[in-house]
């Protein structure tokens, strides 16, 4: 059984996607982070996990567009927006 393209580059897809989503989950469970960006790093959390919102380069583009939002908070510790970047990072590269 070989694996065409398509299903490898699904693969990769969903293990970047995995991977956006364990690096969120562990920002929302660091209490030093403010409480208003944990609700916005919850509100992407349910974008990216939400199966029937649309393919997954259509969350992880929805997912871009609210971080990218998030991340000009100035505010925000530069150690928090460096790890909201990687994560953009990672979605960025998912494409069908």
């Amino acid at each position: 059984m070989t694996v065409t393209k398509k299903e490898l580059k699904q693969k990769e897809n969903i293990e970047r996607l995995n991977n956006a989503i364990s690096t969120l989950d562990s920002l929302i469970k660091n209490v030093n982070i403010q409480r208003n960006i944990r609700n916005m790093i919850r509100e992407v959390l349910a974008i990216l996990k939400d199966e029937k919102g649309g393919s997954i380069s259509v969350r992880a583009a929805n997912a871009i567009s609210m971080l990218d939002g998030v991340t000009q908070n100035p505010q925000m510790q530069s150690h928090i927006r460096t790890s909201l970047w990687q994560v953009v990072s990672a979605l960025e590269s998912i494409r069908e």
